[in-house]
């Protein structure tokens, strides 16, 4: 009896690794056992057995797309591809599974003042074009605003409005000009929209002169 338990147990650093070990290693056995059914007919029964109970292990599938077509090829992966059955799918081809997703190309917007930001300068190059003298100061006085508040965001820290204006003049390419600085909105007031405390100017101590 002793010699018989001895013989039964198996540890598992002593089994096979598992393919996908969230349905388990009797799943795994399952599929297993079913690679050596000579009879296809039964051998695709118990395939369709085992996905049934890979689906109830895993209900979490259901809310993939298509998840029974996910099951099938998990199942394939599990048994090595060596499991020959019906498949109401294409079967898979390892190479595919394995291959590495291709790299996205990612937008590299460049932007002649990167604090300004791309699509600030973007709006200022459409605005430029607008015909409309009214609706064109408007939007001059906007986008001198938002170039102030793209700024101070980066740079949290005082800046000329004569700056601003110039550089509005400068990418708009002369169209867009603020002649009255005082539309442009106060540093502080920018600052706390943005959620940035205004740096404290450092106050100069001045020195005791030694007495003699």
């Amino acid at each position: 009896m002793e010699e018989y338990t001895m013989n039964a147990l198996s540890y598992n650093t002593e089994r096979a690794q598992l393919h996908i070990q969230e349905y388990g290693r009797n799943v795994q056995n399952m599929i297993n056992y079913a690679k050596k059914i000579e009879s296809r007919e039964e051998r695709n029964l118990a395939a369709r057995a085992i996905i049934d109970v890979m689906g109830q292990l895993n209900p979490h599938l259901r809310d993939v797309e298509d998840y029974t077509h996910k099951l099938w090829t998990h199942m394939y992966i599990m048994s090595n591809f060596e499991i020959d059955v019906d498949s109401p799918y294409e079967i898979p081809e390892p190479e595919s599974l394995s291959e590495r997703p291709k790299i996205m190309n990612y937008p590299r917007n460049k932007s002649k003042y990167g604090h300004f930001g791309f699509y600030a300068e973007k709006m200022i190059e459409e605005a430029s074009e607008n015909e409309d003298v009214e609706e064109q100061e408007y939007l001059t006085e906007l986008l001198a605003n938002l170039l102030k508040k793209n700024y101070l965001t980066f740079h949290t820290q005082n800046v000329e409005n004569s700056a601003i204006t110039s550089h509005l003049k400068e990418l708009s390419g002369g169209k867009l000009k603020l002649t009255d600085i005082s539309l442009l909105k106060p540093t502080n007031t920018i600052l706390k929209q943005v959620g940035v405390a205004p740096k404290k100017p450092i106050k100069k101590h001045k020195q005791k002169k030694r007495r003699k």
